[in-house]
């Protein structure tokens, strides 16, 4: 597969455990598979390979979950958020797109685990849109700002920040 020169990083949710990549593989996807749908909560699973040459974790490591006798997936222990999934003995990490500081560096290309495809997955654009979190959630809206224990888009020295 062919390597791409794009220097990502990425973390979980709260910031306990941070990566960084100097290179991305040309492989942005979408898993439906049910392993992948568990693995990540949600309907589908948004990956992307780093080298695994050039991946680091910078902050803290990452929990393994072997799920299955051939993959393992990597998630923070602390918050949950969902990191990787790795074939066992892969020369490549799929990261979770989500986890990257910047998703947009890793717009999928493909659909894979079409199997586990839910219907109304073509229907999703064409939901109402009930507009932004602040116009949702007007008075809640700003608590959760003046509260949120987020970790940036970013690499911090320290976190939480004080």
């Amino acid at each position: 597969m062919k390597r791409l020169d794009i220097a990502v990083t990425g973390g979980c949710q709260c910031g306990a455990v941070r990566y960084a990549s100097s290179q991305l593989i040309d492989n942005s996807h979408i898993c439906h598979c049910r392993m992948c749908q568990k693995a990540v909560g949600n309907f589908f699973a948004a990956l992307v390979g780093a080298p695994n040459d050039t991946l680091v974790w910078t902050r803290g490591a990452p929990s393994v979950f072997a799920s299955s006798d051939l993959a393992e997936r990597g998630f923070c222990a602390r918050c949950g958020t969902p990191l990787f999934y790795r074939g066992i003995g892969s020369p490549r990490t799929g990261l979770t797109i989500g986890s990257l500081d910047d998703p947009t560096l890793a717009p999928p290309r493909v659909q894979v685990g079409t199997e586990g495809r839910y219907a109304f997955i073509d229907g999703l654009l064409h939901l109402p849109d009930v507009g932004t979190t602040e116009e949702d959630m007007a008075e809640e809206a700003p608590k959760i700002r003046a509260s949120n224990h987020q970790h940036p888009d970013h690499d911090t020295d320290n976190w939480p920040l004080s």
